[in-house]
């Protein structure tokens, strides 16, 4: 990456991968594989990974160049009956089939603006390829499905549940989804992040989700731990001379004035700041700042220069500390600009996420007396720093300002008609 090649802590001290015995998986929509490296370390050796995003592949091509890349990189076009001949996988073989389809049809924006026939969405043509094709061609032990938790509401349920009994009658199988929705933050991830997963198992065996470990810290209970923060993740992380993480656009200035772990809140009436922006006028991440002592905020995959969560030191986090903050291992340097592997690793699932799927799954749906070791959780710190003192509002910003209204509720700010 731009941004430097050494290693993040949490990933130079993991141990080796270990297989104890060795699962198979296949991977569908790989990303830069956040899931998957995840289940690797809990012990599911990926032997095939379908992904068709040109810089996914490269990076791809450059961490895991042991993952064996489908050169269609197109799930409407690959053929498992080619690769399972050529794997020497039989039909029925295959331990797991991870899958995170791309999930814009069923987002919270989706659902806001009331498309009812999202679900119809040409997108959602990923979903038909894998309950048509490839989990019929494959039938693998167990099914799993990571996406966003609004698939999870009502509607999403029944969506799933028709394609997985039209899934059961051409292939013989018992599929029954759980449907789990996991924060990631409550279980060692220094990132508040709501993902759902659903698991399905051949001959219909239920999965549970599994209980947080993670906790506030002033909340922990007898055998948890406290939350994994920004600082624990990041804080041995430095890349403040890097000139490609300075901010830039027509806030830029002003972002040293936000206290850490505040947003653009902090300059309006309700805050403590000088008044320039009228309160939830703005959208929650507009300037925000992490705070050392927390864990951060959902990661976005492209946000806009005024967009956070930023670096404590007013810049843009690199593409090492994001991946920290997802718990996935950049072993070396990648060719790719920050914009793209910003995009890549925000839509990538946390690595910690993955490795515990894995440990549950192989727990729960295969019987195997398992201790749970986390290998990506990254280790715990005590000796973080005080938080820096935000920097007075530059003149320029200060100069014409009025003091500024709230927004004036539900339903009712601009064109709300066009909703």
């Amino acid at each position: 990456m731009a941004d430097g090649s050494d290693t993040p802590a949490h990933a130079t001290v993991l141990p080796p991968v270990e297989f104890a015995p060795p699962r198979s998986s296949v991977s569908l929509f790989t990303g830069i594989g956040g899931l998957d490296v995840g289940l690797e370390h809990a012990g599911f050796g990926v032997r095939w990974c379908v992904e068709l995003d040109p810089a996914a592949r490269r990076a791809l091509a450059c961490l895991h160049p042991e993952w064996p890349l489908d050169p269609e990189g197109d799930v409407r076009k690959v053929d498992a009956l080619r690769w399972m001949a050529s794997s020497g996988i039989r039909e029925g073989d295959l331990d797991l089939l991870a899958a995170g389809p791309p999930c814009q049809p069923f987002s919270h924006a989706s659902a806001w603006r009331q498309a009812p026939g999202r679900m119809h969405d040409a997108r959602v043509e990923p979903f038909r390829v894998i309950f048509r094709t490839l989990a019929v061609q494959l039938r693998p032990r167990v099914i799993l499905l990571e996406n966003v938790p609004t698939l999870g509401n009502d509607a999403g349920q029944r969506w799933l549940r028709g394609w997985f009994r039209r899934l059961n009658r051409s292939a013989g199988t018992s599929y029954v989804p759980s449907f789990v929705v996991l924060n990631a933050v409550e279980h060692g991830v220094p990132q508040s992040r709501r993902r759902l997963f659903v698991v399905a198992e051949r001959d219909g065996r239920m999965f549970e989700a599994p209980s947080p470990s993670h906790y506030p810290s002033d909340a922990v209970p007898p055998g948890g731990q406290r939350y994994v923060t920004a600082w624990d993740a990041i804080g041995n992380l430095e890349d403040d001379s890097d000139p490609t993480l300075q901010c830039s656009g027509r806030w830029a200035g002003l972002l040293p004035s936000i206290p850490e772990g505040m947003n653009y809140y902090h300059h309006t009436p309700q805050g403590a700041g000088v008044p320039l922006f009228g309160y939830r006028t703005r959208y929650w991440s507009f300037l925000l700042k992490l705070a050392k002592d927390r864990p951060t905020w959902t990661l976005p995959a492209s946000p806009g220069p005024a967009t956070g969560p930023f670096h404590w030191k007013s810049r843009q986090l690199s593409a090492r500390e994001l991946a920290a903050l997802q718990t996935i291992p950049l072993p070396q340097r990648l060719d790719l600009p920050l914009h793209v592997a910003r995009r890549l690793i925000g839509n990538a699932v946390p690595g910690v996420l993955g490795e515990l799927m894995g440990y549950q799954i192989r727990t729960q749906l295969f019987g195997e007396a398992l201790p749970w070791r986390p290998k990506l959780v990254p280790q715990l710190r005590d000796d973080c720093p005080a938080p820096t003192p935000a920097a007075p509002v530059p003149s320029r910003f200060t100069v014409a300002w009025e003091t500024p209204e709230a927004h004036p509720g539900a339903g009712r700010g601009p064109r709300p008609w066009q909703r």
